[in-house]
């Protein structure tokens, strides 16, 4: 009867304890169906009139100053091309919203002539939102030992310097109003992926933004200031080298909107649902399967990118 009992009291523990995964698995199925569909955005315009978008000639940057101008937000637009800022800024001024604009390419100027020429754009103007989208990558795959030292150099430069000076360029100001949100945009390949093969220090680089962020949105949260690194996986932009946008990978347009949706709650996220469904699956797959597919992938990304540098070279 006793060892009965024993028996009994174990398929007891066992069911509670199955019991309660189910209801926490559920718990955070249900939470994912409310953050990911059902809840409303913050109404941007609560953080400031004017928001300072980098990387804001291209992809995800660009896109979100038009999804900002939609919010009638007013927009400083940063970014190298001076061609590419002025066509930005008359699309931003169709919408009928204020811009300001900042030509500087981080991987040539002065980072202090930089910093002072952003500087000057915000003065007098109360900037509430902060879009760091700028950002650097690989021409294509390559082994650590293949990465030259201006390639370095920029990589540690623009993903790391540039994004951290910005934020502490802007942050005063923010205290001082004690309103902000500043969205640092990082990336899959540092905060979801157990590894990025053959694209190790611009994944390095990544996931400095997103520990620098997530210890922020700490040091801040009770300040007013929303801190948030937004984690993407592919995205149909130029520096991803993906020209259709697919139910997996969006368009810039379909990411900006899910991520200005995303602004001022947890602080990591992946804005766009098909991602944090993807983000899922990878993370209950082992990861010697992950690194295994993800090593396959940037070998065939190499071997495509010398075969076009082999066709360069000989016309």
């Amino acid at each position: 009867m006793e060892g009965a009992s024993a028996e009994y009291m174990l398929l007891l523990a066992l069911a509670a304890i199955g019991f309660l995964y189910t209801l926490r698995q559920l718990s955070m199925f249900v939470k994912w169906i409310w953050q990911t569909f059902l809840r409303p955005g913050k109404k941007l315009a609560k953080y400031g009139s004017w928001a300072l978008v980098t990387g804001a000639t291209d992809g995800i940057g660009r896109a979100c100053c038009m999804q900002l101008a939609k919010e009638k937000i007013n927009v400083v637009v940063v970014g190298r091309s001076p061609a590419k800022v002025q066509e930005v800024v008359k699309e931003l001024e169709s919408k009928n919203v204020q811009v300001r604009s900042v030509v500087v390419d981080f991987t040539e100027e002065d980072l202090n002539k930089g910093m002072a020429s952003i500087e000057n754009a915000i003065a007098g103007l109360e900037v509430g939102i902060l879009i760091n989208s700028v950002g650097l990558s690989y021409p294509y795959a390559k082994f650590f030992h293949e990465i030259d030292a201006d390639l370095t150099r920029n990589l540690i430069r623009v993903n790391v310097e540039v994004t951290t000076r910005i934020v502490q360029t802007l942050l005063p100001g923010m205290l001082k109003r004690r309103k902000g949100a500043i969205i640092n945009v990082g990336s899959g390949a540092a905060s979801i992926l157990p590894s990025d093969p053959l694209y190790a220090l611009y994944a390095a680089t990544k996931a400095f933004v997103d520990q620098l962020s997530r210890s922020l949105y700490v040091e801040y949260k009770h300040s007013g200031i929303d801190v948030q690194c937004q984690v993407p996986l592919y995205v149909a932009t130029k520096m991803s080298k993906i020209r259709r946008a697919s139910l997996a990978v969006p368009s810039a347009n379909t990411y900006a909107r899910a991520s200005l949706k995303s602004i001022g709650f947890e602080p990591r996220c992946t804005p766009y649902w098909v991602h944090s469904v993807m983000w899922w699956i990878i993370w209950v797959l082992p990861e010697s399967i992950i690194d295994t597919i993800r090593l396959r992938s940037s070998l065939d990304v190499r071997r495509r990118g010398q075969l076009k540098d082999s066709r360069g070279k000989k016309e």
